[in-house]
């Protein structure tokens, strides 16, 4: 077993895994690092020796702020780092694509028409998600896409949310073009982003399920994400209504599988640098397979 460095002082010793790992959830919600070792039958909670007077001071007002509710499961929810700069990137591909199609037009390589993607063309599931009609359309995918991807980050970490997010986007595209006409086309960012409202509502299920109280409190995370999806996601001539849904409804299994991987690995800075890297190289690798179906076509 890997003992703890030099530099480190132990915050929390007991024999009860649950009790370190909840211990550490506090921590990380305040921003201070610590890890969880197991050594000679115990679990320890060590931080860095200049956070060790704080961190301990933020495990003793957690207790007393719990203390007179016993019986009641508390619930510390993690918030992962990445978040920020996952939106950035997003904005950065959304609008690269904008300025790259005022100089080519991509709209017929790249956009979702279901009999072509029925017809093998997957890439367009992908592809039709960073096209748009015009700057107004560019503009509300950017704001609710920052919005509901900041708060899809913060749930499972910046790189993995935004692959959950493409995957759901794609898989919506995918879904929407099995049951529409053959005809039917469309484009934009708003598959993925409500595939990001999706994520946000499953997250936000995990912790409520366990909720003691009022059954309608323990589900208001999915009415809400309803709601939000009736309120912005429906309405206007243009408004792919299958679409919207279908990303929804991906983003929600998406997020059911992405919130169930243990806190160390959503904690881990290289395995959510891969997985934003990976949600890159799909969206790459999608448009690269329909240009060269373009040019030798």
């Amino acid at each position: 077993m890997e003992q703890p460095q030099p530099d480190y002082q132990t915050v929390l010793e007991t024999n009860q895994r649950r009790h370190c790992m909840e211990s550490q959830l506090v921590l990380d919600a305040v921003g201070i690092a610590s890890n969880v070792v197991h050594q000679h039958g115990s679990w320890l909670l060590i931080v860095r020796g200049e956070d060790l007077e704080t961190a301990a001071a933020e495990l003793d007002d957690y207790r007393r702020e719990n203390h007179d509710r016993p019986n009641r499961q508390t619930k510390v929810i993690p918030v992962y780092a990445g978040a920020a700069t996952g939106v950035v990137l997003y904005a950065i591909v959304i609008l690269l694509i904008a300025i790259m199609n005022t100089r080519w037009d991509l709209m017929a390589i790249g956009q979702m028409q279901a009999g072509q993607v029925m017809a093998g063309q997957w890439w367009r599931t992908i592809t039709a998600l960073t096209l748009h009609l015009d700057a107004g359309h560019i503009i509300a995918n950017l704001a609710f896409g920052a919005v509901f991807g900041l708060l899809a980050g913060q749930s499972l970490g910046g790189g993995v949310a935004w692959l959950a997010i493409v995957i759901g986007g794609a898989l919506g595209n995918f879904i929407n073009a099995l049951v529409q006409p053959a005809a039917h086309t469309s484009i934009g960012a708003s598959t993925a982003v409500f595939a990001a409202l999706g994520v946000i509502v499953s997250c936000s299920l995990r912790w409520w399920k366990a909720e003691p109280e009022r059954r309608l409190k323990r589900w208001s995370p999915l009415i809400g994400g309803v709601l939000l999806l009736a309120y912005t996601g429906v309405g206007g001539e243009r408004t792919d209504v299958a679409a919207h849904v279908t990303g929804f409804l991906a983003g929600l299994l998406i997020g059911w599988l992405g919130c169930r991987f243990p806190h160390r690995w959503l904690a881990d800075s290289k395995l959510q640098s891969w997985a934003g890297v990976a949600a890159i190289v799909i969206v790459i690798l999608a448009w690269t397979a329909g240009l060269v179906l373009a040019r030798t076509a």
